[in-house]
């Protein structure tokens, strides 16, 4: 049957009145003289579902499992990532009127505004989806929608040997950076795979230790029964209420936490994680956007000094704090396959600059190369030298 903006009125106003999604979809169309089988109720129902609450014509894209991203660059320019290829999708989202319209709804159900006086939203859905969304002139073409799919479960160590995100010769080392309760940075460039191994590595912890999560989207899903979320909010129209990570992590430091973790680092608060993990909070985690392992000391000064922190003062305080750095990146071949390409030793250099050392480097078909680093990361998390 037809669902049309009258259909979805008479749906959304029995939902409001307290009937089930299904029991409201079946009167609206008996109102309309049309009797559903079972099977077809079912199915409007989930057509309605996807227009009410979720991403309308979108959601069986973000339903399917291979997916990890949605971009809509128009009406009938749909694109998404499947294992790790960008491919148009055979979505027909109507006219631009439509496609504003369901960037403005999306907006408004991750508690976001998007209007002509705020035309750019960053906005978590209920589901946890992370949507972005330009609208005109700021996006030139017409209205952009970028959603990023967070899956409801950390994957396991099987599936990530068998997708070569991690290569066999680096799961020691990564099992002993968690057991060791060493310091780690997880840095690459978007969308290649950090907050997968972090929530991986995070369900590596202890059943017995508390984790604290400190986000500013919510994606971290790890396998671990005593996990505590805080989540940064976002100041309101009138520029109040606003709480950012700075405040969150000092805050998680009075929550009696085994593990903070930072799910990504990108401005001032570097420095209250750096703080925070000099104090003998041990086995913490945080991301970082980086090109190269060796570059994360050039991203830490850079971030640190919007914080008002000298390099020096970053170069003691990282030296201090971190053990190590886990790079990931995205092969030119296989598709884009994601894979932990780097694991470096944080340390201070003879000249005092921060610097990391390459401890051991892998390839996309898991070969491991150890590096000069490598004895020092060994001694640290008790391994055998190899």
């Amino acid at each position: 049957m037809s669902i049309d903006s009258a259909f979805l009125d008479r749906v959304r106003s029995r939902v409001s009145a307290g009937d089930a999604l299904e029991v409201a979809v079946d009167a609206a169309a008996r109102s309309s003289g049309v009797v559903l089988g079972s099977s077809a109720l079912a199915s409007t129902a989930r057509t309605v579902r996807g227009e009410l609450f979720g991403a309308g014509p979108l959601q069986p894209l973000l339903d399917d499992l291979d997916v990890t991203d949605v971009l809509v660059n128009g009406p009938g320019d749909v694109w998404v990532e499947r294992g790790g290829r960008l491919v148009r999708a055979a979505v027909d989202l109507g006219s631009e009127g439509d496609v504003r319209a369901l960037a403005v709804r999306l907006a408004a159900a991750g508690g976001q505004r998007l209007d002509d006086a705020a035309p750019t939203v960053d906005a978590r859905l209920p589901d946890g989806t992370r949507l972005h969304a330009v609208l005109p002139p700021v996006a030139e073409a017409g209205v952009l929608i970028s959603l990023r799919v967070v899956r409801a479960r950390a994957l396991t160590l099987e599936e990530l040997l068998r997708s070569g995100t991690i290569a066999p010769g680096l799961v020691p080392v990564v099992r002993a950076l968690v057991s060791a309760k060493a310091n780690v940075l997880i840095s690459g460039a978007t969308g290649c795979g950090k907050t997968t191994l972090l929530a991986f590595l995070l369900s590596l912890v202890p059943d017995t230790e508390r984790i604290v999560v400190i986000e500013e989207a919510g994606e971290l899903r790890p396998d671990h029964p005593h996990v505590v979320r805080l989540v940064a909010r976002r100041p309101n129209v009138d520029g109040a209420g606003g709480v950012g990570l700075s405040e969150l992590v000092r805050t998680a430091l009075r929550m009696r936490p085994d593990r903070i973790v930072l799910g990504e680092c990108r401005g001032a608060e570097v420095r209250d994680v750096l703080t925070a993990l000099n104090t003998g909070h041990d086995g913490g985690f945080a991301t970082l956007h980086a090109n190269a392992a060796v570059d994360v000391p050039a991203r830490l000064e850079a971030l640190a000094a919007l914080a008002g922190m000298s390099r020096d003062a970053v170069a003691a305080q990282a030296a201090s704090a971190l053990d190590a750095v886990l790079h990931l990146r995205r092969s030119r071949a296989d598709h884009g396959q994601r894979y932990l390409a780097e694991v470096g030793v944080v340390r201070r250099a003879d000249s005092g600059a921060l610097e990391v050392v390459d401890a051991v480097r892998a390839d996309p078909g898991g070969t491991c190369l150890d590096g000069p680093g490598w004895p020092a990361l060994a001694e640290r998390l008790g391994l055998r030298s190899r």
